[in-house]
C-alpha cells in the first residue's frame, strides 16, 4: 500500500516546521551551516507544498512526481550536508535521520492525488 497524498501533505507541513525548528529543538543552532541547511530546506518544503497539486496545496501547480523528486533530492542533500559542509564532527544525526525520512516518504507516496484517483474511478 502506498501513502495517500493527503497524509503526505500533512507530513510535509509538519516536516517543514520541524526542519525549521530542529536546530533550536535539538541543540545545534550554534553552528551556522548546521543551522541553515534544515532551515532553508524546511522553508522550501513549506513553499513547494503550498504549490503542490494535492489535497493540501493552496495553488496546485506543481505535480506530485515533481514534488516527490524535490522531497527526495532535499532529503539526500540534508543527509549529506554534514560531510559536504564540514560540520559532521559537531552534528550529523538529525540531518541524516530527517533526510532519510524525506527520501523514504517520497518513495512510498502515491503519485496521483486522492481526489484525482476518485475522479478516475467514476
Amino acid at each position: 500500500m502506498r501513502l495517500p497524498t493527503r497524509i503526505h501533505g500533512m507530513l510535509d507541513y509538519l516536516m517543514g516546521a520541524l526542519l525549521i525548528a530542529s536546530p533550536w529543538l535539538l541543540g545545534f543552532a550554534d553552528n551556522e551551516a548546521a543551522r541553515w541547511v534544515p532551515v532553508v530546506l524546511g522553508a522550501g518544503v513549506l513553499l513547494y507544498s503550498l504549490f503542490t497539486d494535492y489535497e493540501l496545496g493552496a495553488v496546485r501547480k506543481l505535480q506530485m512526481p515533481a514534488h516527490l523528486l524535490l522531497d527526495a533530492v532535499g532529503g539526500i542533500l540534508l543527509a549529506a550536508s554534514p560531510w559536504i559542509l564540514g560540520f559532521d564532527e559537531r552534528v550529523w544525526m538529525p540531518h541524516v535521520v530527517l533526510g532519510a525520512v524525506e527520501v523514504v516518504t517520497a518513495a512510498i507516496t502515491n503519485t496521483v492525488p486522492g481526489y484525482e484517483r476518485r475522479r478516475a474511478a467514476r
